[in-house]
Order: C-alpha cells, then structure tokens, then sequence
C-alpha cells in the first residue's frame, strides 16, 4: 500500500509540474482584422482619427477600469507596430503609475479584464491546439495521482478510528518546507486569478470544452476557479470519507458542503447563463455575498424579467428570515459546516492543516475586533450602495459610493477572501478567512451567542486533558478548558464541525440542540486549596 501512495505521489507532482508549465507554452499574436472584430463583438466604439493611427474608445457602460498586461501589449508589438500607439494611447490617458490597481469590466457580476478576454483570444500553442490531451495530463493525472495517494489509507489506518499519528513532525503539516511550498503555490495562484488573469490562460483553454457543455460559452478564469474549486473539493472529500468514515456527522456533513458547492455554486449558474439569466448562487447569502446591492446587480436583477425579481426576493428572504430561523435551531454550523463553499474547501482541502490555527487568547482578541470590523465596513458600504441606487447621486458626505466599494472589494473580496483566506492554509490553519474576514460568520456568530439552542456539552468527569479537541479546533477554540469545566461550550466563532468530538477518545463532548434555558452554565475554576470541596458539595 505504501508503494501505491508513493506511485500517487509521484503521478501528481507530474501532473502538477506539467500544470504549471502549461502557463509558459504557446504563443501570443493578435492580428489588426481580429481586435476589429472583438472590438464590434462587444459593442465597443472604434473612431478613424487619422491615416497614421487608428484609435479605438471603449464605451461600455459596463467597463470600469481597463488595463493591458505586458503579455498582451507582446502579442501586439508581434503583430503590427500600429498597437502600439493604441498601448500608448491608453497608457497617457488611464495613468496607469499613479492610479496603481487594474481596470476591469463585469461580466455575470465577476470581474474580467479586457486584457485576459483579449490574451485569451491571441493565443496558441499545446493548451489550444491539444486540449483534451493536455487536460489529462495536468487534472487526469493530478486526480489519479491525489486518489492513489489517498486510497491506500482504507487499509492502512485499519479500525481504530480518526489517527492523527505523526502530524507534527510531517514537513507538509507542521509549516515545514513542504507546508511552505503549498502556501507560495496558492497565493501565486490567487495572485494570478484575481490581478493578473491573461498569465493564466493556458490554464483556461484546459477548461472550455467543459464550459461549453454547461453554459455554452468559453471559459473565463472564474469558471476555470469554479472547476478546480469542485475537483479539488471532491478529491479531499475522498479523504474525509475515508478518515472519518466511522463518524456518520463528519460523512453527512462532507457530503453536504461538497453537494451544495456542486450543484449550487457552479452547476446551476452556469447553467442560467446558457439560459441568458444572470449568474446567482442561491445559497450565498448576504452579507458574504458583499456585492448582491450594488446598483450594477439590481439593475440586472430588475432588467432580467420574473427570475431576476425572485432572486431579489430570495436574497433579501434569505439573509433577513432564513438565516436567523435556521441559526436559531441548529447554530450557525447550518451553513458554516454544511452550506457554505468557503467552509467546504476549508473542510476538505484545509483539514490537514486545522491544528495550525492559532490557540491564544490574543489570536481571540485580533479575531472579535477584525471580524466584526468587516462587519461594519460592508454593512455601512451597503447601505452607501442602496443610497445611491436609489437616489441616483454617485457621494454621500463626500465619499464616493464607487470608491468605497473598489477598497472593500480589492482588501475584502480579493486579498483577504481569496489570497489569504486559502493561501493561508498551510501556515496559520484551515479558517483564517471564516475566523478573521467572513462578514456573513459575525452576524451568524452574533446570533448564535445571544439566540440559539445549539451548544457543545461536555462530561467534565471523562475527560482526560489529552487536549485533542483544542488540538484539532480549526476556530481556536480551547476547548479543553471547557471540558475540564464541565462546561457548555458557547462561543459565537464555533461553526459546529464536529472535529473535536470526532477525535476525543472517551466521548466527552457532544453537540446539541436544546432548550435556551441553561444553555450557558459557568463553573467556577477549582483552585486549589483556596475552594472548600464540602462548600460546593452543600450549595449544590
């Protein structure tokens, strides 16, 4: 079995270089009679100023900020010198050096370059000309190579139950070289995705046949996401299956999460895009779906008939109504655990790495008054947005709307929720993002503090302080103290995992739903010679 997980690992560093690779194949050229035609594709406005330089002026109402990277102003300077007036153009006029960010434009509500859509078209080489091939030799032999690794281990953990033998002296789970190697890998990645995405299109053509199929357009680099999202998620739940499979919570609740990020987060949108609806995913509420009130998305919801007016509805029903019931009865572990994509790549891809999550009571401190920070910060840009939805002025006490909204959108949606929330992973555990950024887990988590029936008990006279449950809390949480206690566990970060009493070896926790009434009980700490035993034998 051990060969086996050797020949695994070997078939998926493969596929993983070959991957990379990929990216630096091929070849970029974009020919004057092939931008005229993208530029008339997308409605975009091309003037004749005079016989020495043709300037195109780009007018879509949907263009926000625009940028070329040095890969496309290449693929021009391959191909005719008349470019690069265009480049220079747009340089003098967008001030690229003091402005400091890229321009792009929306697309189903996610943004897309105009450099990527125009890098995309201007390539060749292996990943165009090859693609299924090329598809089986970066994600065939990278899932083959992940199950062979993972599969052996039905037989090689036996039935002893959830081991964890050797995890901190693992390079790959102790931040060790390994561990190192996996966060450059990942934040490179989500560098690339959200600010450089035209780097990335070789990666994207892998992708298109499988677009096609689903939506009936070409790939962008959000649906290439979407797909390596889901593969990755359904690889890991392999894992989980396997080294929780005598823990029927932890298998329902796998299978859950990976359903829901299947069929919700990229099945169905994509599918209403082949339909010419807009893109949605009905499970992402508000406020983790920051920008469902912008003005750009109401005014594609209200343009898009009956459907879109639903999905109006329904956002609005699901974080008003739906959340709060549903958080009421069974805690915010609902969505966090069973729902939520974030929480389902946290809990597949990220469970090697949940004992790296920081213990302290500063990392409790740092977490309460950032987090709820991103609350207040998305909640007050909110309500600037509907504002100017409604009142149509583009300010309010001299802040731009726009403004506010590019700031939370790049620090919150992108750096924090993408680069970091993922990339972080093999460094300071599997739930920064949902610990620290998630605006949607302060406001279930403030809930499920102060209004709801679910709690974690514990059997303080079992416990045996071997420090597996705090070990293993991907929130931080000591739960061992909590236990030594006696104590319910209820704290506003819990997302209800599971975890802990997963690994516990004498079935001291448990988690519940019950009355709200003796749902916090606080036990005083025994000190020592300063508690008289017969004093709290006689209260009691």
């Amino acid at each position: 079995m051990k060969i086996i997980k050797q020949t695994g690992l070997i078939i998926f560093l493969i596929g993983l270089s070959i991957f990379i690779g990929t990216i630096f194949t091929g070849s970029f050229r974009l020919e004057q009679a092939e931008l005229d035609s993208f530029i008339k594709e997308k409605q975009y406005k091309s003037t004749v100023i005079n016989d020495e330089l043709s300037k195109a002026v780009v007018t879509s109402e949907d263009l926000n900020i625009f940028q070329f990277s040095s890969r496309v102003i290449k693929a021009y300077k391959n191909s005719n010198a008349h470019y690069d007036g265009l480049i220079a153009k747009y340089d003098a006029e967008k001030n690229w050096d003091k402005k400091g960010t890229q321009f792009q434009y929306k697309i189903s509500g996610k943004p897309h370059s105009l450099s990527f859509a125009l890098a995309k078209k201007a390539g060749n080489g292996l990943a165009t000309d090859n693609t299924g091939l090329m598809w089986f030799l970066t994600f065939g032999l990278g899932i083959i190579g992940a199950l062979l690794f993972i599969v052996p281990d039905v037989v090689l953990l036996g039935n002893a139950g959830i081991k964890n033998d050797g995890i901190f002296l693992n390079a790959a789970t102790n931040r060790g070289w390994i561990g190192w190697f996996a966060f450059i890998f990942l934040v490179t990645f989500y560098i690339l995705l959200y600010f450089y995405p035209d780097f990335i299109v070789n990666w994207v053509y892998l992708v298109d046949p499988i677009s096609k199929s689903i939506s009936g357009n070409p790939a962008s680099q959000w649906f290439l996401y979407g797909f390596l999202y889901c593969t990755v998620m359904s690889v890991m739940a392999v894992r989980m299956y396997i080294k929780y499979r005598h823990n029927k919570y932890q298998i329902l609740r796998t299978t859950s999460v990976l359903f829901f990020q299947i069929v919700f987060a990229f099945l169905i949108p994509e599918i209403l895009v082949r339909f010419e609806k807009p893109w949605y995913d009905f499970k992402n509420a508000f406020p983790l779906d920051y920008d469902f009130f912008f003005k750009w998305n109401l005014d594609e919801l209200l343009a898009s008939g009956g459907l879109g007016l639903f999905i109006l509805v329904w956002g609005v029903v699901l974080t008003v109504v739906v959340v709060p019931i549903m958080v009421y009865f069974f805690g915010k572990r609902w969505y966090c655990s069973w729902v939520c994509g974030c929480g389902g790549l946290a809990e597949t891809l990220g469970d090697p790495y949940r004992q790296l999550s920081s213990k302290t009571l500063l990392s409790w401190r740092v977490e309460r008054i950032i987090i709820h920070t991103v609350l207040i910060f998305v909640l007050v840009m909110t309500g600037f947005a509907l504002y100017t939805f409604f009142s149509g002025a583009n300010e309010i006490i001299g802040i731009k709307t726009q403004t506010i909204q590019d700031i939370y959108g790049f620090l919150i949606g992108a750096i924090f929720a993408g680069v970091i929330g993922t990339g972080f992973y093999p460094i300071f555990g599997n739930r920064v993002w949902c610990r620290f950024g998630c605006p949607l887990a302060a406001y279930l988590g403030f809930i499920q503090r102060f209004k709801s029936r679910f709690r974690i008990t514990t059997n303080g006279g079992q416990c045996i302080s071997c420090g597996n449950c705090s070990t293993y809390c991907e929130q931080g949480i000591d739960v061992r103290a909590y236990a030594q206690k006696g104590e319910n566990i209820v704290r506003s970060s819990c997302v209800g995992c599971g975890v802990c009493s997963a690994v516990c070896p004498r079935g001291v926790l448990k988690l519940e739903n019950g009355p709200e009434k003796g749902r916090i009980n606080p036990t005083e700490i025994l000190l020592g010679n300063h508690v008289d035993l017969m004093d709290l034998i006689n209260k009691k």
